[in-house]
């Protein structure tokens, strides 16, 4: 059985911020965590045969502490009521035709967040409104982006580390059901660092949007000639990154 996932690659160019390249590889079905190790496994060995290497994993079922800590169920950010994890304020943020924000959910784990039945039930999904600050749908991932980027914020030179990598993944991220990817957001963060320009970025609504508006337009490719002569030139300035500490 074959699938298809995507690599996020930061290409640090101001217009275009982030791309994404789809791979095929074997799947290994199951929902155990030894399955989806496989999976990310196989998923990065494809991307090495294209000469994207090395990989980090953003998610819980990631061999590295570094991708298991920027997953969104374990990365925390500070609010008036306290650290709640990203997963909990995204789900707690939500706005729906029929209710929400379900506010209490920053309360919960990530995991009962997430499952929360009022998610599923509450008609449509039409903004975000996170301590009063309300978000649009579109750009589509602006929220999720400025929540994970705000949590990070503080951190920019343990974040140096991801100079490390050529691109991230997240094995749980299938595009054809989700659109938040926290691997995506990762690869825009490392953009906007090399760039100096993530304090910037996060110094309004307005001004985040207008960062991650154009980028978000791009579509994902498979990889192709343009996209080797792309990935080249973020691979060298990855490298005169490598040495930042």
């Amino acid at each position: 059985m074959m699938a298809k996932r995507p690599v996020f690659i930061p290409l640090f160019h101001p217009e275009h911020l982030v791309d994404e390249v789809q791979l095929n590889f074997k799947w290994n079905p199951g929902f155990a965590a030894v399955q989806k190790k496989k999976n990310v496994a196989a998923l990065h060995e494809a991307a090495k045969s294209k000469g994207l290497f090395p990989l980090l994993e953003i998610s819980t079922k990631s061999d590295e502490k570094l991708g298991q800590r920027l997953s969104a169920f374990s990365l925390k950010i500070n609010t008036e009521i306290g650290e709640i994890s990203i997963e909990s304020a995204f789900q707690g943020s939500k706005v729906f035709e029929l209710g929400g924000p379900y506010t209490d959910i920053y309360k919960k784990d990530s995991r009962d967040a997430k499952m929360d039945e009022r998610l599923k039930h509450s008609g449509k999904l039409i903004g975000f409104n996170y301590f009063g600050q309300k978000w649009a749908l579109t750009p589509k991932t602006a929220f999720y982006d400025w929540l994970f980027l705000t949590a990070l914020q503080p951190h920019q030179e343990y974040l140096k580390r991801l100079f490390n990598y050529k691109g991230f993944t997240d094995i749980e991220f299938n595009p054809e059901k989700s659109i938040n990817c926290q691997a995506r957001t990762c690869a825009l963060l490392l953009s906007l660092l090399k760039l100096d320009l993530l304090n910037e970025a996060l110094t309004s609504q307005d001004s985040f949007i207008s960062f991650v508006s154009a980028d978000s337009l791009k579509q994902p490719h498979s990889l192709g000639m343009n996209q080797k002569s792309l990935f080249s030139e973020a691979k060298c300035l990855t490298q005169r990154s490598s040495g930042l500490r």
